[in-house]
């Protein structure tokens, strides 16, 4: 008797709802709904809807808790495949990028007439790419010191130290380093280019003119001159970005912007002339 005095109101909405239902299922076959069964439709509707309601969420959270372990399996599952197809993205990109620096050294190799010998970079010297890389061949590969090193952007710098498997490139930003230029505007062939270091410590370099009069501007390209018998003739070293004066020396000379972004190389070409090569297979 307590139970039913203390659920009496839950009691008459399902009995009610039942002899809705029943009326419903009665008049269904009727083609109209007298109004009793109209009424007692519009009462009971809504009453009727907030239980479907309720018994849904009962039911999807009955099926979420008996799920769970297989529903985390299978999120563990696409979160790896996810992963792994990120890594294959990332290694597709690499390669793409690769494949496109080796396509421009091909066709940049096939205009000039010296061989190359590809190096992959493997660390830098000190604790910058400013003093210098460290690439993965050596004498073993036919690499000796002085030996020029290039990308198909155009000058590296050169090569400083050689091991059997290894060799260290200094490059152009470093201010150890002097090399014959040529300005492709002016015909001008008396600059020298010399490592050159701006405020924010960035690797640019400096072409010196020995005089005064010296015909150079913004946005001259600087190429190799040959002069010298290092660096082979018509390599692209940078363009001008500013010219300035020291009257006190009597020189003129302009900042240049590296062709080769040195903070960003991956590989990198070692120069060997086609005489020479020749005369290494020779001895061999």
């Amino acid at each position: 008797m307590k139970f039913l005095k203390k659920n009496r109101l839950i009691i008459i909405i399902l009995i009610l709802c039942v002899g809705f239902l029943v009326l419903i299922a009665y008049t269904g076959k009727r083609d109209n709904i007298n109004m009793v069964g109209n009424g007692v439709g519009v009462i009971l509707n809504p009453i009727q809807r907030g239980l479907y309601k309720i018994n849904s969420k009962i039911k999807g959270t009955v099926n979420f808790v008996f799920n769970f372990g297989s529903v985390k399996k299978e999120n563990e599952m696409l979160l790896e495949e996810n992963n792994k197809l990120k890594a294959k993205l990332i290694e597709y990109d690499n390669l793409k990028s690769q494949n496109e620096r080796l396509r421009k050294m091909l066709n940049y190799k096939e205009k000039n007439d010296y061989d190359y010998i590809g190096c992959d970079i493997t660390g830098v010297v000190g604790n910058s790419y400013l003093e210098g890389y460290i690439i993965n061949k050596g004498s073993d590969s036919g690499i000796k010191k002085r030996m020029v090193a290039i990308t198909h952007e155009g000058l590296v710098g050169q090569v400083t130290s050689v091991g059997t498997n290894w060799a260290i490139v200094q490059t152009i930003g470093n201010e150890n380093v002097s090399i014959a230029a040529f300005n492709q505007r002016s015909k001008d062939n008396n600059g020298i280019v010399k490592g050159w270091k701006d405020q924010g410590n960035n690797p640019m370099a400096k072409i010196e003119m020995s005089n005064l009069e010296a015909d150079i501007k913004e946005g001259d390209n600087i190429i190799t001159s040959g002069l010298g018998g290092i660096y082979p003739k018509g390599i692209s070293i940078g363009k001008v970005t500013k010219v300035e004066e020291d009257k006190g020396q009597f020189v003129k000379y302009g900042i240049v912007n590296p062709s080769v972004k040195l903070n960003k190389l991956e590989e990198l070409f070692i120069v060997v002339s086609r005489e020479q090569r020749e005369i290494e297979e020779v001895k061999y």
